[in-house]
């Protein structure tokens, strides 16, 4: 059966959620992030044609473009309006996969038999632009690759059909970083030695890439040549990470609870960003010593960050653990998961803040997990 993958973009998506709610932004230059430490977590097309870009620091962005508005950001109104979209692709779509808040893949194999894939995409488009104001792109191929290169070249507000012929004449002409893979290390090692397209790329000798590149050389070539049989992993909202500790001795020491509690988030969160994860509900478990075991859980807009959920469990925890009796057990579970990026969450944060992230999950990634690690956790690390 011959494969039917689309992609599907919101188009510059915190921007079009500011302005549905005030129409005056429309066509203006737009920037989301924190204050001036901050970085820019989305920016309007209109901000793009300066140069100011996703997770630049804001004042480079305000260098760049001084007329434009900056606006703080409001992750938990995002979040409302992901859900909108994604219920609408649930009720439409046998298998599909949220690749992050704004971003979703398709799986519309078979159904070129009954109704014609592309026109089916055209109307499920045309239903989320419909019901929830917000634009979006889309791109139609035989896999994921080349479906989310599609839509790059189709924004805004584009659509575009890439039949398996035309795979390899539409890839060859784009830069290498067009291919998801191919970040800044690799496209200056490959542009070095002259591979600069996609044409170059998929011409290489496999075994020259392999001693450049190492394991991720044939991944990267079968990408240049529109190879991708990765599946859509279909969504679920059941996905979850948790952590649970059983005391030794029951107990109602508060103090040791709390460091209990913030050793959990911060190794929760750390495994979030490590596998590029965002949580959107909260739980909270205790068992009590007679074995009553009760929870809490919290929607929230999405979230990686230690601080911001530490606060939340802890507040979970104040609502859950209600009577004086001693704990033998406490866990705490973030589900809702979603792929994507920490730093959009970080509106209320500097740049320097979100450097200390990258700085201590670097040293967790090459040291172990307790490695380093807030002083209010420490008791348990």
């Amino acid at each position: 059966m011959k494969r039917a993958i689309v992609h599907i973009d919101m188009d510059t998506f915190f921007v079009s959620c500011e302005r549905l709610r005030h129409s005056e932004l429309v066509g203006k230059p737009i920037i989301i992030g924190g204050g001036e430490r901050g970085v820019v977590a989305s920016c309007s097309y209109e901000t793009r044609y300066y140069g100011v870009r996703s997770a630049m620091p804001m004042k480079m962005a305000l260098r760049l473009c001084p007329e434009a508005k900056v606006i703080r950001g409001d992750m938990e109104f995002y979040t409302q309006k992901s859900r909108e979209v994604t219920e609408i692709i649930k009720e439409n779509v046998p298998t599909f996969e949220k690749a992050s808040v704004d971003e979703f893949y398709l799986d519309l194999s078979g159904m070129d038999r009954f109704f014609g894939c592309y026109k089916w995409s055209q109307q499920l488009a045309q239903s989320v632009v419909k019901n929830t104001g917000l634009p979006l792109s889309f791109a139609l191929s035989s896999s994921k690759t080349v479906s989310k290169i599609g839509t790059g070249e189709a924004k805004p507000l584009g659509k575009l059909e890439i039949l398996p012929e035309e795979t390899q004449p539409f890839l060859n002409p784009l830069s290498i970083r067009k291919i998801p893979m191919v970040g800044p290390s690799t496209y200056q090692l490959l542009s070095r030695i002259g591979i600069r397209r996609i044409h170059t790329l998929s011409q290489m000798p496999l075994d020259v890439l392999e001693r450049l590149l190492g394991k991720n050389a044939q991944d990267l070539w079968r990408k240049a040549n529109g190879i991708d049989l990765s599946p859509v992993v279909p969504y679920s909202e059941r996905k979850s990470i948790s952590s649970e500790h059983t005391f030794s001795e029951d107990t109602m020491d508060t103090f040791q609870m709390q460091s209990l509690l913030n050793h959990m988030v911060e190794q929760l969160c750390f495994q979030l960003r490590r596998e590029q994860w965002l949580t959107s509900v909260v739980s909270v478990k205790i068992r009590y010593s007679n074995f009553d075991t009760e929870s809490r859980q919290m929607k929230i807009p999405y979230s990686a960050v230690d601080h911001t959920l530490s606060h939340i469990v802890k507040e979970l925890f104040k609502k859950v653990y209600t009577r004086r009796m001693r704990l033998r057990l406490v866990g705490v579970r973030f589900s809702g998961l979603v792929h994507g990026s920490h730093q959009m969450n970080l509106f209320e944060d500097t740049e320097e803040m979100i450097h200390l992230y990258q700085a201590m999950d670097r040293m967790k990634l090459r040291y172990g997990k307790n490695a380093v690690g807030r002083a209010s956790g420490f008791h348990f690390s």
